[in-house]
């Protein structure tokens, strides 16, 4: 066979193969063309258009919130449409002129707005709330690169009254403490969305088919339970007695005991929510009466009582030989000097002297005679599960605190820590825990979870009812809660020309407790010159309509430890006239 004869199979042979791997190849990008454009269609198909897509969040009209005055449902937030002014530096030619022509009718600085339109952001706000005729000033100009857009904004007509309860709403749209934080979710709505198609320079072609458009939901208006005019009346006589007690700060509230709707909550010093943004101390925004629990103090003395009595312990009639000291765990309990140190006492006495002692005492049954587990363990019993202290109550409002109750079988001096429990000291508790506990034991047992919202109306007109809400019954016996009414009515009868009642109105029926716990000291123990005032009362005729929960916050007066008596049981006094005079409390029958 010639070389020649031999080569041409070879050739046949690379052909071959070259042929093989063409149609390999061939084969290879069929399969990928196929799985591009058939099967990844609609992938891509998306990815090309996503330099022209944009989306574009719709907000949502922010539910309104309102509230009683007299017969009528009156609006105490509301929305408002103001302007945020923004520029596009790329697209300004002449930032030194339109800066002036701007500054001329915003009032701003043009050195300001020169600064801005030189960044290399792409978008960059320039002024903020503008009403519409600035807005439509500013159109008017028509400098390419700078616009404006459309914001709501909360507005507060009643200004600082009842700025804690209600909170603000940041520049980011989200609610910050009180209701509108609380609230936040069902006031704020659902934003609506915009998918657009766009042209070159980014704007919407509103009439493309491929546009996609949910609108926005709007946010539910609350109701709520407060009367403005009660709000305004317990806001003026606070701050007078604030005045007169020379202190600076102080909290109260007014609460239905029969349903556990709260008809006012006010706190001095107040801000005003549309200038949130003004408030250098950040502590102004909390509401008090809900976030900051103390040491009540005495006015724990008649939830001592309803536990031993309801117990079984004692009875309100029972009485005992004070020795006028107690020493436990290496600690004395004693009373103040004025209240005549040792004697025959009864349980009237107990509560109308306030007597340390007393609380010692009532504790001591609850063990049997003496403070010991059994008595530790019955009264954190009631603390916890009946009064609901140390829990929070589900109100709604932003940072609510629990408070704290010391647990009856952890750390050291357990008895004298206990002891001082039983009068106020060695607990934290807040107004609004001490309110909702004393309308449990004087409505005859059940426990109402506080509210302040009476309903909810949706955007279509829907109404939510926020009926009243049942945490526990039977948290004393009707005849314990009886006994306690008439116990805190001694009080106010034997007090009332130093509460500030020169005459107590025939037909009515008014009890009350003063508290004066001492301070704590961060360093340990507590000062010997610093004292709260707190009062706790009731109102009513033939069963209470309203319960009042004051606070009193380092008042100065002449003697510190009656600063409950001298402080905040005025405060109450003028509050419980201004319920009997005008606000439907029934006389007795």
């Amino acid at each position: 066979m010639s070389t020649v004869e031999t080569k041409i199979p070879q050739q046949i042979r690379r052909i071959r193969i070259w042929y093989a791997f063409l149609v390999l190849v061939a084969g290879i990008f069929i399969v990928r063309l196929f799985y591009l454009q058939v099967i990844r269609h609609d992938y891509y198909s998306k990815l090309a258009l996503a330099s022209q897509l944009k989306q574009y969040e719709i907000p949502a009209d922010r539910g309104l919130i309102e509230a009683h005055d007299g017969s009528q449902v009156v609006p105490l937030v509301l929305n408002q449409t103001l302007y945020t002014l923004f520029a596009d530096p790329k697209y300004i030619s002449d930032p030194h002129q339109a800066s002036l022509e701007i500054a001329t009718i915003t009032g701003g600085k043009a050195s300001d707005y020169e600064r801005l339109m030189h960044s290399e952001l792409r978008y960059v706000v320039l002024a903020k709330k503008l009403d519409t005729a600035t807005k439509q000033k500013v159109d008017n100009l028509n400098i390419k690169g700078v616009g404006t857009r459309a914001v709501p904004y909360r507005t507060y007509p009643e200004g600082s009254l009842g700025s804690q309860l209600l909170g603000f709403v940041d520049d980011a749209g989200k609610g910050q403490y009180g209701l509108e934080q609380a609230l936040n979710s069902r006031l704020g709505g659902t934003p609506g969305q915009l998918k657009a198609i766009t042209d070159a320079e980014g704007v919407p072609l509103a009439s493309n088919k491929d546009n996609i458009v949910i609108s926005p939901k709007s946010g539910d208006t609350a109701v709520l339970t407060v009367d403005i005019g009660l709000q305004q009346q317990l806001a003026n006589i606070l701050k007078w007695g604030l005045d007169k007690a020379n202190s600076k700060s102080g909290s109260a509230l007014i609460m239905d005991p029969n349903t556990g709707a709260i008809k006012a909550m006010v706190n001095y010093p107040s801000y005003d929510p549309s200038k949130f943004y003004n408030v250098k101390d950040p502590s102004l925004f909390n509401n008090a009466a809900v976030s900051s629990p103390l040491e009540i103090g005495s006015i724990m003395k008649p939830f001592t009582a309803a536990a031993g009595i309801n117990t079984g312990a004692f009875t309100q009639n029972s009485s005992f030989d004070d020795p006028g000291s107690y020493t436990l765990d290496g600690k004395t309990i004693r009373d103040v000097v004025e209240d005549g140190g040792a004697a025959h006492r009864t349980l009237r006495d107990v509560l109308q002297l306030s007597l340390n002692t007393g609380a010692t005492w009532m504790l001591m049954q609850m063990g049997g005679g003496q403070v010991n587990k059994r008595a530790r363990d019955t009264w954190h019993d009631y603390m916890v599960n009946h009064y609901q202290f140390g829990k929070s109550t589900g109100v709604e409002q932003g940072y609510e605190s629990p408070g704290s109750v010391p647990e009856p079988d952890t750390g050291f001096g357990l008895n004298i820590k206990y002891a001082n429990t039983a009068f106020g000291q060695g607990v934290s508790i807040t107004p609004l825990q001490v309110a909702a506990g004393l309308s449990s034991m004087i409505n005859g047992g059940t426990y109402y979870k506080p509210r302040l919202v009476e309903k909810y109306i949706s955007a279509d007109g829907s109404v939510s009812q926020n009926a009243a809400q049942i945490v526990r019954t039977g948290v004393v016996k009707p005849s314990t809660g009886r006994d306690i009414r008439q116990l805190m009515e001694y009080v106010v009868n034997r007090n009332h020309v130093l509460y500030g009642l020169p005459t107590l109105p025939a037909g009515y029926m008014i009890g009350g407790k003063t508290g004066t716990p001492e301070i704590a000291n961060p360093n340990g123990g507590y000062y010997t010159d610093r004292f709260n005032g707190t009062f706790m009362g009731f109102v009513g005729g033939n069963r209470p309509t309203y319960v009042v929960v004051i606070r009193v916050n380092q008042p100065h007066v002449h003697v510190f430890y009656y600063a409950g008596a001298a402080a905040a049981a005025p405060i109450f006094s003028r509050v419980a006239m201004t319920l009997i005079n005008n606000y439907g409390v029934p006389v007795a029958r």
